[in-house]
């Protein structure tokens, strides 16, 4: 058991130094540019300013809030495309994972239409939109669901993942939603 514990900390350590001395592990959210916010919500600088990057609820918090950046009202059945005007960079080895807040389908059952949004590292200022994130809303309820300005209603949660030993892909996203589900030359098995 001392030597599992002394092989961890020892990693543990090594990937700190590493870290610290060659700059890994960056990951952060910013604002798209503001000639992309006007794309989307118009020429309003005043907006543009005020609004919130992604936070953390508490300290143990897995998820980064996502804020409204103007109100919302969810009728039932209705489905409400979000834009976040957020974009995130992040290691090649990581993805962002965007769920609803776990009360909203709880509570209210409020969902994304996709079950959860799954973000690459390389979608980060793609040509197509700048890496601009949105959120797709489905009420499922009986009662309208209200958004206001400044509300979370999703979250993201940075995880790492793990691909196959036979591996092979050699292809760059070009573009921005859907635009990795294009038959590509240097993808194998398709």
């Amino acid at each position: 058991m001392i030597n599992h514990e002394l092989r961890w900390y020892r990693g543990l350590y090594s990937s700190l130094v590493y870290d610290f001395f060659v700059g890994g592990n960056m990951r952060k959210f910013e604002k798209i540019s503001y000639p992309e916010f006007v794309k989307v919500f118009g020429d309003n600088k005043t907006l543009y300013d005020d609004y919130m990057l992604p936070l953390r609820g508490t300290k143990c918090s897995a998820g980064y809030d996502f804020f409204a950046i103007k109100d919302y009202v969810i009728k039932p059945n209705e489905i409400v495309k979000i834009p976040t005007g957020y974009k995130a960079t992040f290691e090649s080895d990581e993805m962002l994972m965007i769920v609803v807040r776990s009360s909203m389908g709880f509570k209210y059952n409020v969902r994304l239409t996709n079950q959860v949004g799954i973000i690459e590292s390389d979608y980060y200022n793609n040509r197509d939109n700048e890496g601009h994130m949105w959120v797709c809303l489905q009420n499922h309820g009986d009662k309208e669901y209200i958004i206001n300005k400044g509300d979370a209603y999703a979250q993201g949660i940075f995880v790492k993942f793990l691909t196959t030993d036979d591996d092979n892909v050699k292809t760059l996203r070009t573009g921005g939603i859907g635009s990795t589900n294009k038959k590509k030359e240097g993808r194998e098995n398709e």
